[in-house]
């Protein structure tokens, strides 16, 4: 399903009953509404970063909701795409922070390939209606997710930005990991505490302390 390591990581988790349930709602959403991402990038997270890959996890809340944008990835649009007001803040904050250059398009698989987990708390959403698949069980699943990266011995790094992410990562242990904490980068909430909060070179340089490689930043152009 995902055709890497997380098939046998969550392999009992996608037995169990709620999953079933899930996948029998989903089935009627996408027959009788607008969904998105499209079905075959829902996991689109899980399958551009397996499990031993995964070096930083950004929680996000459920996918973009305007056609064409939801690419299955937190904060990231399709090419081609408006850039969003919350990655504007994003962007704004890595050149800040890494005197990265802005790029001009807002696909975040480049952060994905470099073992960033791009996690949505839900994974699917009805076009317009923000928040509209909650409490179908996604949030079950995606708590299990940052559990089996919780439990590993090799450390990660998670950017939890908002109230609603704190809330999700509560339970990580910050002995092993560390945990970055600061307001969601959406324009009423960024100059509360995200801008000029550097997560990237935190992360960086957390990374590098445990001997790991560091997350190449830059999102290529092409």
């Amino acid at each position: 399903m995902f055709n890497n390591d997380w098939d046998t990581i969550l392999h009992d988790e996608m037995n169990k009953e709620y999953i079933q349930e899930l996948r029998n709602a989903l089935a009627v959403e996408y027959k009788t509404e607008h969904v998105f991402p499209p079905k075959e990038e829902i996991f689109n997270a899980l399958k551009l970063t397996s499990y031993s890959d995964t070096r930083v996890v950004i929680l996000g809340q459920d996918p973009y909701h305007g056609q064409g944008q939801a690419e299955g990835l937190s904060f990231s649009v399709k090419k081609g795409v408006r850039i969003p007001p919350s990655l504007r803040n994003i962007y704004k904050e890595l050149h800040a922070d890494l005197g990265i250059p802005i790029p001009s398009h807002g696909s975040l698989t480049h952060w994905a390939e470099e073992g960033v987990l791009l996690l949505n708390n839900v994974l699917t959403v009805r076009e317009g209606q923000p928040n509209s698949h909650k409490g179908l069980g996604w949030e079950r699943f995606t708590d299990a997710v940052i559990e089996k990266i919780n439990e590993r011995n090799q450390p990660a790094v998670f950017m939890l930005w908002g109230n609603h992410a704190q809330k999700k990562g509560a339970f990580i242990d910050r002995s092993r990991h560390l945990v970055i904490e600061s307001s969601h980068p959406s324009p009423l909430a960024a100059r509360h505490g995200f801008i000029g909060s550097r997560p990237f070179s935190k992360a960086n340089q957390f990374l590098e302390s445990k001997g790991m490689k560091a997350v190449d930043w830059v999102i290529p152009e092409s």
